[in-house]
């Protein structure tokens, strides 16, 4: 399968401290990876190579076959859904207006711009996809965390991107709103069957059953990378936290616990 990124024995030095050390990764299209590590591990760093945010000190980085410091990054942007829960916005825009955002890459709508009717379906499906379809009229400031997180998703998709980078979804969602955010993802994944994507997560429980591959970090270092079902092992994981831990799965589920003497 074509490659969507590739990155090479990357490394990056900021303020004299290596965040990265040796990285390399490649993501093909169809692929679900998840970047797994404790605070501080190098992931969100990491998310910001692949989605052309930083330069890397050392090494190379491609992305949709263009390699970084020699493509304009704002041009490369537009092709890579990069979703931050804790995005700025704050007007109050309906959901569907900020989807719409998303094809001019704006924060605000850009005056005088008109969505055409095709763009407006596009919107109109993939608000249903993320399981927002009762709230194309609701305003951002009424939204929860988990709704404003499936709206950010929505609205990264709009340009149609090869690659969605995902830093952290589910960060501060109660169960219900974590368990929609992974069904909206599986729902994405069946809709969008080329579609590659990158999760930052701290914890096993919020993978999505169709999580193809991880990617451990430790100390800016990769502990193991591959196939999901051969790197999330108990010994793995509790090498990348630094505790002895028990993995299990069921219906496509982790779950984790220390594992007791």
């Amino acid at each position: 399968m074509s490659e969507v990124l590739r990155a090479e024995d990357v490394g990056l030095v900021r303020d004299g401290r290596p965040l990265l050390k040796e990285v390399s990764l490649t993501v093909r299209a169809g692929e679900h990876w998840a970047l797994l590590g404790t605070n501080g591990a190098g992931k969100s760093t990491l998310l910001g190579l692949l989605g052309a945010v930083v330069h890397p000190t050392r090494g190379t980085v491609e992305v949709l076959g263009r390699r970084l410091g020699r493509v304009d990054l704002r041009e490369l942007r537009a092709h890579v859904g990069h979703v931050n829960p804790r995005h700025p916005l704050t007007s109050p825009l309906t959901v569907r207006d900020v989807v719409l955002t998303g094809v001019t890459n704006s924060v605000e709508p850009v005056p005088r711009w008109r969505p055409s009717p095709e763009q407006e379906e596009r919107a109109e499906a993939l608000i249903g996809t993320l399981g927002l379809a009762a709230l194309g009229d609701a305003r951002w400031p009424t939204l929860s965390q988990g709704q404003r997180g499936r709206t950010l998703i929505a609205r990264a998709l709009m340009p149609e991107p090869r690659l969605l980078l995902l830093d952290e979804p589910a960060t501060g969602l109660d169960l219900p709103g974590r368990e929609r955010l992974i069904e909206a993802l599986e729902e994405l994944r069946a809709a969008h069957p080329r579609l590659a994507t990158v999760l930052v997560t701290h914890h096993v429980e919020e993978l999505p059953p169709g999580t193809t591959h991880a990617l451990l970090l430790r100390d800016g270092r990769v502990i193991a990378q591959g196939r999901a079902e051969e790197v999330l092992t108990g010994d793995q994981v509790g090498t990348c936290f630094g505790l002895p831990l028990t993995l299990q799965r069921h219906e496509g589920r982790w779950s984790v616990r220390i594992r007791r003497a």
